[in-house]
């Protein structure tokens, strides 16, 4: 089973990028420089940001579907970022260094189906969500604190 893996588009995130700390207040926005190396992983760019960037951190909602798994949840996005283009079925580093919880949802945003996986072992979870005919895409969210990572689609 084919898979697409695809990060964010930074045109919604742009406004963002260099804004003053008061707008970013007024979205109850973060902006942190970063300290270590994994750690603030970019949903943009798909890959963790480099020690001394900034980053945002920002409530962003990843399933807007109206169904009870609408959800929202923070997320770091790097100030300038752009949309990484990952070849199909290719699984970045980002995800791979990661304990993942993997969610599968049906065209309706209804979860059909869920597991938790190392980072190293999530292709054949992928392959085999998407192999469901009830499934029309995947989110992949780090295990530990929740938060969304990535959209998995059929490629």
């Amino acid at each position: 089973m084919n898979f697409q893996i695809v990060g964010l588009d930074e045109r919604q995130f742009e406004h963002l990028f260099g804004a003053s700390q008061e707008v970013l207040d007024k979205h109850g926005i973060e902006r942190m420089t970063v300290e270590t190396r994994p750690g603030y992983p970019c949903r943009i760019s798909l890959e963790d940001a480099e020690i001394s960037e900034t980053v945002l951190l920002l409530n962003y909602e990843h399933l807007p579907v109206a169904s009870p798994y609408r959800s929202a949840h923070a997320i770091f996005v790097r100030e300038g970022a752009t949309r990484a283009i990952i070849p199909p079925n290719e699984i970045p580093e980002m995800i791979r260094i990661r304990l993942l919880s993997v969610r599968a949802f049906d065209a309706d945003g209804m979860m059909v189906d869920a597991d938790i996986v190392e980072g190293t072992e999530v292709q054949p979870m992928i392959e085999r969500m998407l192999s469901l005919a009830d499934v029309d895409f995947l989110h992949i969210h780090n295990a530990a604190r929740g938060c969304f990572i990535a959209r998995v689609d059929r490629a």
